[in-house]
C-alpha cells in the first residue's frame, strides 16, 4: 500500500517506448509532495523510480513486463566477464563523487552519448536545461560520479545515495569507448561503493524481459525482482 498521505496521478495511456505494439501509462507521485531520502527509500522498496523530481512507476493497462531489480551487494558474486571488464581499466580508472551541478563538459559528453545511441529518442532535442531536470532533484542526494581513465572523462554514473542503497539513475559515456564496457564498469563501481558504505542494496530500476535494451540488467546474480508486492531472489 501506497502512503495515504501521498497522493497519485495516472498519465493517460501512450505508445510504449519499449514496444511499438504496446501501450503504456504511468504512476507518479504528487509533484507537489515534500519528500525526502527517508520516504524515497520506502517508494523505491515498492517498486517506484526516479526521473529528475519525480518519482514514478509504470502501471501500463495490459503489460506488467517492466520489473524493478536490485543486486544484493553483500551477496553478489561477479561473473567471469565482468572481473575481465573490471580489470581492464582498475589501475587506470579514476572515480569522483561530485556534487549535481551543471559542468560542460558533462553535458558535452552526455549530447554526444544520447545523439549516438538515442538519436530518435526524447532527449536528443534537449537543453542543458532539461538535462539537469532529468538527471537532479533538490531533495535527495545523487552524485555525478566522474570515470576518468587514464585522466580522460570516460563516463559519468548518476547515482543516488539512499539510507539502505544506491539506486543507479542514468549513466552516459564516450560513444569512442565501447569496446570498454563503460556501462558495466559503472555497475561494478556503484556495487562496491554501496558494499564500502555499509549499504544493503544497489537498485538497478526495470528490467524488461524480452527487450534487448535491458537485457543487461539481470546479469548481476544474484539478484531480486519486485514481483506481486515482494522482492523475489533470483540467484
Amino acid at each position: 500500500m501506497i502512503d495515504d498521505k501521498l497522493s497519485l496521478f495516472l498519465t493517460p495511456a501512450h505508445p510504449c517506448s519499449y514496444f511499438d505494439d504496446r501501450e503504456s501509462a504511468t504512476l507518479f507521485i504528487d509533484p507537489e509532495a515534500e519528500l525526502d531520502t527517508n520516504t524515497y527509500q520506502w517508494l523505491i522498496d515498492q517498486g517506484f523510480r526516479r526521473s529528475g523530481k519525480h518519482i514514478y512507476r509504470p502501471n501500463c493497462p495490459s503489460c506488467k513486463d517492466c520489473i524493478s531489480i536490485r543486486i544484493p551487494v553483500a551477496e553478489w558474486q561477479p561473473r567471469r566477464t565482468q572481473r575481465r571488464t573490471w580489470n581492464r581499466v582498475a589501475d587506470r580508472l579514476e572515480s569522483y563523487a561530485l556534487a549535481p551541478v551543471f559542468d560542460q563538459n558533462h553535458y558535452d559528453l552526455y549530447s554526444r552519448y544520447i545523439q549516438t545511441r538515442h538519436p530518435d529518442g526524447d532527449m536528443a532535442d534537449g537543453t542543458p536545461e532539461s538535462y539537469m531536470r532529468f538527471l537532479a532533484s533538490d531533495w535527495c542526494t545523487t552524485r555525478f560520479v566522474e570515470y576518468r581513465l587514464d585522466g580522460q572523462l570516460l563516463g559519468i554514473g548518476v547515482t543516488d545515495y539512499l539510507p539502505q542503497g544506491l539506486s543507479a539513475v542514468y549513466t552516459f559515456f564516450d560513444p569512442d569507448q565501447d569496446q570498454l564496457s563503460p556501462g558495466v564498469i559503472s555497475i561494478l563501481w556503484q556495487i562496491q561503493e554501496a558494499r564500502r558504505l555499509g549499504l544493503e542494496w544497489l537498485y538497478l530500476g526495470y528490467w524488461i524481459p524480452g527487450c534487448q535494451k535491458m537485457a543487461y540488467k539481470n546479469q548481476y546474480h544474484p539478484y531480486e525482482t519486485y514481483v506481486g508486492g515482494r522482492w523475489i531472489k533470483v540467484e
